[in-house]
């Protein structure tokens, strides 16, 4: 269960992410309260997963979905440049955060 934790905390670090980039320096208000909800979900849920779970693997697993969230999102509905550079470093985030919690979190 910790685990879903922070897998949906990152998946919600996206959604802050992206809500702070359309809130245009905290102008808009929509995007501001998303960012809020979105940004208190996220560090609430990794903070329940964190009394759980080796802070390593699980800040690398909350910290690569964002980043890679927020990159793919970025580039699929905010134009945003695409290379085969950005996606194979994208790929890259992926596997480290993968080999980093099959190198040896016991839960």
């Amino acid at each position: 269960m910790a685990w879903l934790m922070v897998v949906v905390a990152g998946f919600l670090e996206t959604g802050f992410a992206v809500c702070l980039k359309l809130s245009e320096n905290f102008t808009k208000f929509w995007p501001v309260v998303g960012f809020a909800l979105f940004g208190i979900g996220s560090f609430g849920l990794l903070s329940l997963g964190l009394k759980t779970l080796d802070i390593g693997p699980a800040y690398a697993v909350w910290t690569g979905i964002g980043a890679a969230g927020t990159a793919i999102y970025g580039m699929v509905w905010l134009g945003d440049v695409v290379s085969v550079m950005k996606i194979l470093s994208i790929s890259f985030v992926l596997i480290g955060v993968v080999g980093l919690q099959l190198s040896g979190s016991t839960h």
